[in-house]
Order: structure tokens, then C-alpha cells, then sequence
């Protein structure tokens, strides 16, 4: 998973407004707030509650 630092920096979760944190391994973005994980397909985030599951 490849996502730039300053793009990780202004990523917030749709949710909860929280910020997120990169799972590179699991290729996710987890929500520091709530806990959402959010998947990341090709290199792109995909920032939908609905496309997150629950920890």
C-alpha cells in the first residue's frame, strides 16, 4: 500500500471526523475515533461507512 504522508495527514474518517491511521500490512485504514476499518483497493482509499466494517 503506497499512500503519501500528507495525503495520511488530511484523511479523516467519514464517521467521526477522527484521524487515520495506516495499516500497511492489512492494506486498511483504521479510524483512531471509533475504531472503523476502512479498506484501501489499488492504492486508493475507500472512505465509505458503508465499505468499513467494525473492529
Amino acid at each position: 500500500m503506497k499512500i503519501d504522508d500528507w495525503l495520511l495527514e488530511i484523511l479523516a474518517c467519514p464517521a467521526c471526523k477522527a484521524a487515520l491511521r495506516a495499516e500497511t500490512e492489512a492494506e486498511e485504514l483504521v479510524c483512531t475515533g471509533c475504531g472503523l476499518i476502512y479498506p484501501v483497493r489499488d492504492d486508493i482509499p475507500v472512505l465509505l461507512v458503508d465499505e468499513a466494517r467494525k473492529p
